[in-house]
């Protein structure tokens, strides 16, 4: 199994290939010893689509010695393209979209047994309430939890919608088992995952669940940690904002997806936030909870993004200092509105744009590491660089895409345990210090 793309992507991958062993599949770390090989695809912009065309066409080639039975690919880009996919690629056996990855074995067997060449898509409205287990992709101490599917915003730059679906909350009782089973296998650390979850349960339930839901959560002794992404900003609420500053077992973390700050290019992205709600929004949160590490991102290149509009994304986030930002190209994609805008912007423009806001935040985010050094973080140890020091993430750290924590000095230190760490040095994105064992 290659997953590729968001994490939402990451647990659909998990559960093909829990229900796989379910049925006595034998799974393997090494492509070369497979006879079956899927491919979860990503279609979200230019560079994921063209990211998943490539590993599909490299993995294809190991059917030329005999040994690859079966290549599959499903997800995002197996639903927006399958046609073109199956055309293109005749070494590829099915492609399977987004609500059919859960019909793997049956896929699996047309192709061996019928020798039939399979396309399954189309089914994006499908039932969210999860069944059977899942095989983490992640160190088991840590996982994501996708608490819903698909979305009801009209983002005029994304195709989200047209793949996956209108949301769709799991019901509170189902995503409870889940977590139960994780925890009781090892978990520690529940990242709620959605395209937003602060609309969680508005559908099911009439009104927005999410503080329900992490109340739910964190009944469950076993779990320490539990991480909030893909929070829309005009949805965080004051009830939301206490719960994240007085429940002890939520992490002082969110992911507030904002994109820009301008007002008209919010307009015309189809965004339902302003400058204003934003700022307002960033000041609340750090009045409420002074430690709170705030992720964002951000996309430049828009159509129609003057010089001036840039500038003035620059200086909000010269301002605002955010502690974690992506910062992403605009990627016209067919098929969506902000595709036919008039004022494309060139490509050396947007990357010039891309690398100024990047260079910003690297000073940004230095000097935020560098007022660290002294302070003590607990801190989850989650692996090993390259060199074999121990890594270990704060509460401020989602796994890839933060930074990590080297530890320099402890002794036995296992995977998945928490310790305090002393922080004597600081970098771009990372830091390292000493285990404190006396706090520990």
């Amino acid at each position: 199994m290659v997953s590729l793309g968001c994490d939402k992507n990451r647990v659909d991958a998990e559960l093909m290939l829990g229900s796989l062993i379910s049925s006595n599949y034998n799974i393997v770390r090494d492509e070369e010893e497979a006879d079956i090989i899927i491919v979860n695809t990503c279609g979200f912009i230019e560079s994921a689509k063209q990211e998943s065309i490539d590993a599909i066409l490299e993995y294809s080639k190991k059917k030329d010695d005999g040994r690859l039975k079966v290549l599959i690919a499903s997800g995002c880009l197996a639903e927006r393209y399958s046609d073109e996919l199956m055309e293109e690629i005749p070494e590829l056996d099915a492609a399977v979209g987004t609500g059919d990855y859960m019909k793997i074995e049956g896929i699996i067997d047309e192709v061996i047994k019928d020798k039939k060449r399979v396309k399954r898509i189309g089914n994006i409205d499908y039932d969210v309430d999860l069944e059977g287990s899942r095989v983490l992709t992640t160190q088991k101490f840590t996982a994501y939890v996708k608490i819903a599917e698909g979305c009801n915003n009209s983002c005029s730059y994304c195709i989200i919608p047209k793949l996956r679906g209108i949301y769709r909350s799991r019901s509170l009782g189902n995503i409870e088992r889940e977590v139960k089973q994780l925890a009781q296998n090892g978990t520690k650390e529940i990242i709620l995952v959605a395209q937003d979850i602060t609309k969680y349960g508005s559908d099911l339930y009439g009104r927005k669940m999410l503080v329900s839901l992490i109340k739910k959560l964190s009944l469950i002794s076993e779990i320490d940690w539990i991480r909030l992404m893909y929070c829309y900003p005009e949805d965080v609420d004051d009830e939301l904002i206490q719960e994240i500053k007085n429940n002890d077992k939520v992490c002082k973390y969110i992911d507030l997806p904002l994109q820009h700050i301008n007002d008209e290019i919010l307009y015309n992205m189809r965004r339902l936030s302003n400058k204003k709600g934003i700022t307002s929004l960033i000041n609340k949160l750090r009045e409420n909870i002074p430690d709170i590490i705030i992720r964002t991102s951000l996309i430049v290149g828009f159509p129609g993004e003057t010089d001036e509009q840039f500038n003035e994304l620059y200086d909000f986030l010269a301002q605002y200092q955010l502690d974690r930002v992506g910062v992403f190209i605009y990627s016209q994609e067919e098929d969506t509105e902000a595709a036919l805008y008039k004022n494309q912007i060139d490509e050396k423009t947007k990357k010039k744009r891309q690398r100024n806001l990047i260079s910003l935040q690297k000073k940004i985010s230095r000097n935020k590491n560098k007022a660290n050094i002294g302070k003590t973080f607990r801190v989850l140890v989650d692996g090993t660089n390259d060199k074999g020091m121990i890594t270990g993430r704060t509460y401020g750290d989602a796994p890839d895409i933060d930074g990590r924590i080297y530890i320099t000095k402890g002794a036995d230190l296992k995977l998945g345990e928490f310790v305090d760490v002393n922080i004597k040095e600081a970098y771009d994105y990372d830091m390292a210090g000493e285990v404190n064992y006396e706090s520990s």
